[in-house]
């Protein structure tokens, strides 16, 4: 049986910049993908903790260190610049894998979006 699984969090962010008018997408500073072990393209869910909403869009990368979290194209009329959000993944992994299975959750500044040493 295979079952699924959080993989990756960023935990509270902030939302730096929206842009309807592109392709889609979340740019993510590249420092946080790295830290919470994502990558360009990955499928991930938003969750809004300013409004509630919730959907699903991809990975794209930032400047490092920039704490550029931005939504794109669509999923720019979910959010508001300022607002915080959860960035989540998932894995499917078989039932036994999962049980040993340590995601990778950070929890940046949530003023600035950098990473807490």
């Amino acid at each position: 049986m295979r079952i699924e699984v959080l993989k990756s969090k960023i935990h509270r962010v902030h939302v730096t910049d929206s842009h309807l008018d592109y392709i889609g997408s979340i740019e993510i500073d590249q420092a946080l993908m790295e830290a919470a072990n994502l990558i360009e393209g990955e499928k991930v869910q938003i969750v809004n903790i300013n409004n509630g909403e919730r959907f699903e869009t991809y990975v794209i990368t930032g400047k490092r260190n920039s704490g550029a979290i931005s939504l794109n194209g669509p999923a720019a009329r979910k959010v508001m610049k300022g607002d915080i959000i959860l960035i989540i993944s998932y894995a499917s992994m078989d039932f036994e894998e999962a049980k040993k299975f340590k995601p990778s959750v950070i929890f940046p500044d949530e003023k600035t979006n950098s990473l807490i040493s």
